[in-house]
């Protein structure tokens, strides 16, 4: 499977404006959909619906805070609002999400980009590495975080269509092209992407192509890997993850996160409580990041391809020794 960036049907191979642009082809065909915006456009890639929608593009400025009351209240009107901004400033309203969207239950959309460290330059003030986990915590949130570019415009459907809060995050980086136009998405089910026998690696967002070039090191050395996708956190598919556990006796999962919550501690709850086998949660170890370029950052943090194969390498002896 070609892990290679490559474009179909979109000008960017970037998640942000891959959610812009489908977002942009999604508001004729939901009249109540609204885009309210953090001053941050051009960086969300908002800005394709605020060129072809202007009038249902709120322009909110640098307050949070009042971005989310503003869109509970306009949920409460009829309308569906797509609330985005970076993801390390979305949790400065917080508090608002909590009790004005998600105690509610408010049908409003978060869609962040820039989140991990794969938002680079930016550096540690701007890197997210806690969103995840943030918003995983709050009862009646459903979390995403799409792969690539056709996932990613998939799921912009797949939430528009979902009545309920969301919270889904995209990316400022060129990712990996792993989907042609055949994929499917659905809300809470993952999907193996490579078939292995030997372990399953778990990924989200952008880790998912570097799962799969682990996987491609273990090869190397008589390892069948499996790979699953899984870009939804929550509700995450707790049966498929059940069935990898049955079938490959080890997991290890990858994110662009903080290791110590996010997807690691969705799947280690899962089979903890369901089908306990010897587990890996590879992610930021616990830190807060720098500026670098994401490539760099990703060697610097352990988040590449070979770091993955050794910790991989390392759970399939804790799994011999059982």
């Amino acid at each position: 499977m070609s892990i290679q960036p490559q474009l179909v049907g979109y000008s960017s191979n970037t998640l942000r404006e891959a959610f812009g642009e489908a977002l942009a082809g999604l508001m004729a065909e939901f009249p109540n959909v609204v885009v309210l915006d953090g001053d941050v456009a051009g960086g969300t890639g908002t800005h394709h619906v605020r060129t072809k929608y202007p009038h249902r593009f709120y322009q909110i400025g640098i307050a949070e805070q009042n971005m989310m009351c503003i869109a509970a209240g306009m949920s409460q009107s009829g309308l569906l609002p797509v609330a985005s901004t970076f993801a390390v400033f979305s949790l400065r309203g917080l508090e608002m999400i909590r009790l004005s969207i998600a105690c509610d239950n408010r049908n409003v959309k978060i869609v962040c980009s820039h989140p991990g460290l794969d938002t680079g330059p930016d550096g540690a003030s701007a890197q997210c590495l806690e969103d995840l986990g943030t918003f995983i915590a709050l009862p009646n949130m459903t979390v995403v975080s799409p792969t690539d570019h056709i996932e990613t415009a998939l799921a912009t459907r797949a939430i528009i269509e979902h009545v309920g809060p969301v919270y889904m995050r995209t990316g400022r980086s060129p990712a990996p092209r792993i989907f042609d136009n055949t994929h499917r998405f659905e809300l809470g089910k993952g999907q193996i992407i490579r078939q292995g026998d030997n372990l399953t690696m778990v990924g989200c967002g952008v880790q998912v192509a570097r799962c799969l070039a682990a996987a491609e090191l273990l090869s190397n050395d008589g390892i069948s890997a499996r790979v699953v996708n899984m870009a939804t956190l929550k509700p995450i598919d707790k049966d498929l993850l059940i069935q990898c556990a049955v079938d490959t006796g080890a997991i290890l999962t990858s994110e662009d996160h903080n290791r110590l919550n996010g997807l690691g501690a969705q799947v280690a709850r899962v089979l903890s409580e369901h089908y306990p086998v010897p587990i890996f949660c590879h992610g930021v170890n616990d830190t807060f990041g720098e500026s670098g370029e994401p490539q760099e950052l990703a060697e610097k943090y352990q988040l590449n391809p070979s770091y993955i194969a050794e910790h991989a390498r390392q759970l399939l002896q804790r799994k011999a020794g059982r």
